[in-house]
Protein backbone atom coordinates (compact mmCIF):
# COMPACT_ATOMS: atom_id res chain seq x y z
CA UNK A 1 0.00 0.00 0.00
CA UNK A 2 1.31 3.59 -0.76
CA UNK A 3 2.30 5.85 1.61
CA UNK A 4 0.77 9.31 1.06
CA UNK A 5 2.94 12.53 2.75
CA UNK A 6 1.25 15.89 2.47
CA UNK A 7 3.23 18.83 3.20
CA UNK A 8 1.86 22.43 2.82
CA UNK A 9 4.01 25.27 2.66
CA UNK A 10 2.51 28.82 3.54
CA UNK A 11 -1.07 26.89 3.88
CA UNK A 12 -2.70 26.33 7.31
CA UNK A 13 -4.19 23.07 7.12
CA UNK A 14 -7.53 23.06 8.48
CA UNK A 15 -7.55 20.29 10.78
CA UNK A 16 -7.10 16.27 9.97
CA UNK A 17 -9.30 16.73 7.19
CA UNK A 18 -7.65 18.48 5.19
CA UNK A 19 -4.99 16.07 4.81
CA UNK A 20 -7.90 13.58 4.43
CA UNK A 21 -9.39 14.92 1.67
CA UNK A 22 -6.14 15.65 -0.23
CA UNK A 23 -4.86 12.00 0.90
CA UNK A 24 -8.32 10.68 -0.56
CA UNK A 25 -7.74 13.16 -3.71
CA UNK A 26 -4.62 11.44 -4.71
CA UNK A 27 -4.93 7.88 -4.05
CA UNK A 28 -8.51 7.41 -5.53
CA UNK A 29 -6.23 8.73 -9.06
CA UNK A 30 -3.67 7.02 -8.11
CA UNK A 31 -5.41 3.88 -6.35
CA UNK A 32 -4.65 1.26 -10.03
CA UNK A 33 -0.76 1.88 -9.13
CA UNK A 34 -1.02 1.22 -5.13
CA UNK A 35 1.17 -1.55 -5.73
CA UNK A 36 4.07 0.33 -7.88
CA UNK A 37 4.29 3.20 -5.82
CA UNK A 38 5.86 2.65 -2.29
CA UNK A 39 5.58 6.44 -1.45
CA UNK A 40 3.58 9.38 -2.43
CA UNK A 41 4.57 13.42 -1.45
CA UNK A 42 2.06 16.40 -2.20
CA UNK A 43 3.50 19.46 -1.83
CA UNK A 44 0.83 21.89 -1.91
CA UNK A 45 1.21 26.25 -1.46
CA UNK A 46 -0.02 29.29 -2.14
CA UNK A 47 2.69 31.12 -4.19
CA UNK A 48 1.09 34.76 -3.56
CA UNK A 49 0.77 33.98 0.36
CA UNK A 50 -2.05 35.98 1.66
CA UNK A 51 -2.67 37.66 -1.56
CA UNK A 52 -5.56 36.13 -4.14
CA UNK A 53 -4.33 36.37 -7.63
CA UNK A 54 -5.03 33.95 -10.71
CA UNK A 55 -3.64 30.46 -10.57
CA UNK A 56 -1.82 31.38 -7.45
CA UNK A 57 -1.97 27.71 -5.66
CA UNK A 58 0.76 25.16 -6.76
CA UNK A 59 0.20 21.66 -5.87
CA UNK A 60 3.22 19.26 -6.57
CA UNK A 61 2.95 15.26 -6.47
CA UNK A 62 6.18 13.00 -6.32
CA UNK A 63 6.05 9.64 -6.90
CA UNK A 64 8.08 6.71 -6.38
CA UNK A 65 7.82 3.83 -8.53
CA UNK A 66 9.01 0.72 -7.07
CA UNK A 67 12.39 0.18 -8.61
CA UNK A 68 12.24 3.21 -10.79
CA UNK A 69 13.19 7.01 -10.84
CA UNK A 70 11.12 9.22 -8.16
CA UNK A 71 8.41 10.94 -10.90
CA UNK A 72 7.30 14.88 -10.30
CA UNK A 73 4.08 16.59 -11.36
CA UNK A 74 3.29 19.94 -10.93
CA UNK A 75 -0.21 21.72 -11.50
CA UNK A 76 -1.29 25.45 -10.94
CA UNK A 77 -4.39 26.96 -10.21
CA UNK A 78 -6.88 28.97 -9.06
CA UNK A 79 -8.34 26.96 -6.06
CA UNK A 80 -6.29 24.42 -3.85
CA UNK A 81 -9.12 21.98 -4.93
CA UNK A 82 -8.12 22.38 -8.70
CA UNK A 83 -4.72 22.40 -8.36
CA UNK A 84 -5.04 19.59 -6.16
CA UNK A 85 -6.61 17.36 -8.31
CA UNK A 86 -5.12 18.69 -11.51
CA UNK A 87 -1.86 17.35 -10.11
CA UNK A 88 -3.25 13.76 -9.22
CA UNK A 89 -4.43 13.55 -12.19
CA UNK A 90 -1.31 14.61 -14.12
CA UNK A 91 0.43 12.57 -11.68
CA UNK A 92 -1.73 9.50 -12.77
CA UNK A 93 -0.77 10.11 -16.30
CA UNK A 94 2.63 10.01 -15.93
CA UNK A 95 2.16 6.66 -14.45
CA UNK A 96 0.54 5.26 -17.28
CA UNK A 97 3.39 6.62 -19.48
CA UNK A 98 5.38 5.22 -17.40
CA UNK A 99 3.90 1.58 -17.05
CA UNK A 100 3.12 1.61 -21.05
CA UNK A 101 6.69 2.11 -21.56
CA UNK A 102 7.74 -0.48 -19.39
CA UNK A 103 5.07 -2.81 -20.96
CA UNK A 104 6.13 -2.28 -24.35
CA UNK A 105 10.05 -2.93 -23.14
CA UNK A 106 8.78 -5.98 -21.37
CA UNK A 107 6.75 -7.68 -24.23
CA UNK A 108 9.84 -7.14 -26.70
CA UNK A 109 12.31 -8.92 -24.31
CA UNK A 110 9.96 -11.58 -23.42
CA UNK A 111 9.12 -12.32 -26.79
CA UNK A 112 13.28 -12.13 -27.71
CA UNK A 113 13.75 -14.55 -24.30
CA UNK A 114 10.79 -16.48 -24.75
CA UNK A 115 11.98 -20.40 -24.27
CA UNK A 116 11.30 -22.33 -27.42
CA UNK A 117 9.64 -25.87 -26.42
CA UNK A 118 11.41 -29.05 -27.83
CA UNK A 119 8.05 -29.65 -30.21
CA UNK A 120 8.20 -26.16 -31.01
CA UNK A 121 11.92 -26.68 -32.28
CA UNK A 122 11.42 -29.46 -34.15
CA UNK A 123 8.89 -28.47 -35.84
CA UNK A 124 10.60 -25.44 -36.98
CA UNK A 125 13.79 -27.36 -37.89
CA UNK A 126 11.25 -30.18 -39.85
CA UNK A 127 9.56 -26.95 -41.97
CA UNK A 128 13.57 -26.07 -42.77
CA UNK A 129 14.40 -29.74 -44.11
CA UNK A 130 11.17 -29.59 -46.27
CA UNK A 131 12.08 -26.13 -47.52
CA UNK A 132 15.90 -27.92 -48.62
CA UNK A 133 14.04 -30.51 -50.03
CA UNK A 134 11.94 -28.99 -52.05
CA UNK A 135 14.49 -25.85 -53.45
CA UNK A 136 16.93 -29.47 -54.45
CA UNK A 137 13.70 -30.63 -55.88
CA UNK A 138 12.73 -27.95 -58.04
CA UNK A 139 16.32 -27.25 -58.97
CA UNK A 140 16.97 -30.93 -60.30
Amino acid sequence: MMQVLINSHQIEPDSVSFQEWITTAVVCELEHFDEFLTRVEVHVSDENAQKSGPRDKRCQIEMRPRGHQPLSVTNHDETLELAVNGAAEKARHALEHLMGKLDVRGNASKKAQAPVDEETARENQDALLENDFFAQEESL
